[in-house]
């Protein structure tokens, strides 16, 4: 079941502070992450009551990439080594080139995704995020995704179905375009999370 939301249809924001008050979101990067699609989704989460935690393949910093330099640098709260999955309600994969592409030659890393995936919790990915779902191999049976356009080809070989939308949700995968999708995004992640937080009795509509 999903629903797809073009920019010309997308409803308004319904983010509430203090709404994912109690939930823990693992936003999972390295060096080379687009930095909107990782400080953006962070703070919207934040401000909505999460809280975030920022792991990676090491510990200090990693750092962004922006308008084809480098940007800023971000403080890693856990490395991946030392993450449990059971300990958070909710993973961000924030995209960028030179991010993703570096993650998905860290076997902990892909574990880290695959775990989430098989304990059902929510997912969002956004741009070329969408390569840790094809580095898990968690796109088999038709998972309906969207990403940066270069991907299609990779998501249909890896068993996904691939449109270009401004969001998708699957069950409990969001997944985007590019930076300027990034309110849709944030908005349709925060209702999933919202949805699947525990002792919540809120309903996830889809579209089949």
């Amino acid at each position: 079941m999903t629903h797809e939301l073009n920019a010309d249809k997308a409803p308004a924001g319904t983010a509430t502070p203090g709404r994912l008050h109690g939930t823990r979101v693992a936003i999972l990067a390295t060096d080379g992450f687009e930095q909107s699609e990782l400080l953006e989704p962070r703070r919207a989460l934040q401000e909505a009551g999460a809280h975030t935690v920022i792991i990676a393949p090491h510990a200090g910093t990693i750092r962004a990439w922006k308008q084809g330099n480098w940007g800023d640098e971000v403080p890693v709260d856990a490395t991946v080594s030392a993450a449990d999955p059971e300990e958070y309600d909710a993973l961000v994969l924030p995209g960028g080139v030179i991010n993703p592409d570096r993650l998905r030659l860290n076997e902990q890393a892909v574990r880290f995704v695959r775990a989430m995936f098989d304990a059902e919790k929510p997912v969002g990915a956004i741009c070329h995020g969408p390569i840790m779902l094809i580095e898990a191999d968690v796109l088999r049976g038709g998972r309906h995704i969207t990403s940066w356009p270069s991907l299609r080809t990779d998501v249909r070989n890896a068993g996904g179905r691939w449109s270009d939308v401004e969001v998708i949700v699957d069950e409990a995968v969001v997944t985007s375009r590019k930076p300027d999708d990034i309110p849709a995004f944030v908005r349709e992640l925060i209702e999933v999370i919202a949805a699947a937080a525990p002792g919540s009795r809120t309903e996830v509509l889809t579209e089949g």
